[in-house]
């Protein structure tokens, strides 16, 4: 099916808006009255630009009030309306969105509705133009689809047919199944958006929070179904109003709205995408750093031994169990701090992963490799985080452990760490809807609960996506600190079967994040305990959660550059984060780094 945008959905100027658009791959436009009204082009410019850029021109919108007025009310509206429809045939686009009443002049009345949508599409049947119906959410009389149905029914006039709109739809709990009664031809034009569940005033959530398909919680794969079934063969267009769209890279906001699209498309069966390869693990996480004496002073007390060094590249390798960690020393790689730049999942088939993100807007990265080098199929996470999909210790896939030599450093004591329980990355304000469709639809984790956490500078919001069987867990979060760096907040979660004997040895090494004696006062309050359960908490600075499941001991290091790590030990299937214990960490840091951008 063809793809379609409102310009309402990206930020800019109208020739801005367009350029994006059609560089992220769409066949066409919704072009919002606002957009025309500012930009200094003329109509015809306008077209000859969006023919220029490979764009049709779908919709104009929105016209308002039109139905249901006194007379003398609705006759300024058929003034207005004739108006528009000269504009738009010089624009070249043939279809006007028309919005159900809102105004209080509007009468309860169908019939009347009915014989005004008759009038306005016998008028715009002499331009040319087709008129789509649509019930806004909060019309005053009309809001739902059903009414609007009845009512272009009732008019009856073959320039008259609904638009509909997955938000004004899905807000108010209609069932799209009963698209069913609407001829195909009669639907004129299909608007998609996605939303969280929220409870509040249905207009400020339409227009302050609306998002990208697959970043909310409306099950638009079924109203997609639902369309597709009813016989409609126009474009799927995307109308999203939300305030962090009008304040991003349009360039960017386009390309996250096409992945949505393809990604829908996808999940209603009209669209054939390489299949998702979830990850099963994670290979190895990078650090980069041009000072290594902080990153191996961590590593040694955590237990990590180097074992390689990189062939061809100064990247060292560090072992403990099943988690390893690179440490980079490129310079090309970034600044001097170290930070966590890159992690590496483990794929049952990377080139097929590889082909899964192309689909979908991710090219894979251009890398600088020696020839004898192992190929690594890399991508770019939208916070910049390079993901790559890897394979270890397969017969059948090059394995990526063969770029490294065996280094012969002496190794450290048995250390406490079993794997790598879960990777925590901060994302730019602006990107988060974006980061969580991009690990949902092209790495294919499947996506938790949304939380918000307590942070001394507001509330940080945050969601963790996972594979099937949680090996692979990754936790996005919002940084709500002021001109804080996104990258503050990231860190490597280490799996444990001993939280108390890796606590001690950490703590020995003086890198144990100090726990306040409240939070511990506040643990005897909501939880029984063991004898001398809770004093060793208290003493070796460790956190504590449980759920119907299980429970979750674990404590943070302190900070070296813009990492830290966290030390976990989750018994009996408990499947949280500790989030409970969340904001006494992010305090904590805030006030041991003595500034509002970092944690």
């Amino acid at each position: 099916m063809r793809t379609s945008i409102a310009t309402v959905c990206v930020s800019g100027t109208l020739t801005e808006k367009l350029n994006a658009v059609a560089r992220a791959g769409f066949d066409g436009v919704e072009i919002f009255e606002q957009d025309l009204l500012a930009s200094p082009l003329t109509p015809e410019q306008i077209r000859a630009r969006a023919t220029d850029l490979g764009l049709e021109l779908f919709l104009y919108q929105p016209m308002r009030d039109v139905e249901g007025l006194p007379a003398e009310a609705f006759a300024r509206s058929m003034r207005r309306a004739e108006h528009k429809f000269r504009v738009m045939r010089r624009l070249g686009t043939d279809t006007v969105l028309v919005c159900s009443n809102v105004s209080p002049q509007a009468c309860d009345d169908d019939a009347l509705a009915a014989a005004h949508l008759r009038e306005l599409a016998e008028l715009a049947e002499e331009y040319g133009i087709r008129v789509a119906y649509e019930a806004l959410a909060w019309g005053r009389h009309v809001n739902t689809y059903e009414h609007a149905w009845r009512i272009v029914e009732a008019a009856d006039h073959p320039a008259l047919g609904v638009c509909l709109d997955s938000f004004h739809i899905l807000a108010r709990g209609c069932d799209p199944a009963g698209f069913a009664a609407i001829p195909g031809e009669k639907i004129f034009f299909v608007q998609l958006a996605d939303a969280p569940l929220m409870g509040m005033d249905i207009l400020q959530w339409s227009r302050h929070h609306r998002c990208f398909p697959g970043q909310g919680d409306f099950d638009l794969a079924k109203f997609v179904r639902s369309v597709v079934r009813s016989g409609y063969d126009g474009p799927l267009s995307l109308e999203v109003f939300n305030d962090v769209f009008r304040q991003a890279d349009s360039g960017r906001t386009a390309i996250d709205a096409m992945r949505s699209l393809i990604a829908l498309q996808e999940a209603a069966g009209v669209r054939e995408l390489p299949a998702a390869i979830a990850p099963t693990g994670i290979a190895f996480v990078e650090l980069v750093t041009m000072d290594t004496e902080p990153v191996t002073l961590m590593l040694r007390a955590l237990g990590f031994s180097r074992t390689g060094k990189h062939l061809s590249k100064p990247v060292d390798l560090w072992e403990q169990g099943a988690a390893r960690v690179l440490v980079n020393t490129e310079p090309a790689t970034g600044g001097s701090g170290p930070h966590l730049a890159a992690v590496g999942l483990e794929s049952p088939d990377p080139g097929a992963a590889a082909k899964r993100a192309e689909s979908l807007g991710a090219p894979v990265l251009p890398r600088r490799r020696a020839r004898t080098d192992v190929l690594l199929e890399t991508v770019a996470a939208p916070d910049g985080t390079e993901l790559f999909f890897c394979a270890s210790g397969r017969q059948d896939l090059p394995d990526w452990l063969d770029d490294f030599a065996a280094v012969a450093d002496p190794p450290s004591h048995s250390g406490p760490v079993t794997g790598v329980d879960h990777v925590a990355l901060t994302q730019p304000w602006h990107q988060y809807d974006e980061a969580l469709l991009f690990y949902r639809s092209v790495i294919g984790l499947r996506p938790h609960g949304g939380i918000d956490v307590p942070d001394p500078y507001g509330l940080r919001r945050g969601r963790a996506v996972s594979n099937g069987d949680h090996s692979v867990r990754i936790a996005l979060s919002i940084d709500p600190a002021p001109g804080a760096s996104h990258r503050a907040s990231q860190h490597i979660a280490l799996a444990t079967d001993d939280i108390v004997g890796a606590a001690r040895r950490i703590g020995d090494a003086g890198h144990v994040l100090p726990v306040p004696d409240n939070y511990y006062d506040d643990l005897a309050a909501r939880h029984v305990f063991g004898p001398g359960e809770l004093r060793t908490y208290r003493e070796l600075g460790i956190l504590y959660d449980c759920d119907e499941r299980g429970q979750f001991r674990h404590f943070y290091t302190t900070t070296v550059g813009d990492v830290f790590f966290e030390i976990v030990q989750r018994d009996d299937g408990y499947a949280g984060f500790g989030e409970q214990s969340a904001h006494v960490r992010l305090t904590t840091q805030h006030a041991r780094s003595g500034s509002r951008g970092r944690s």
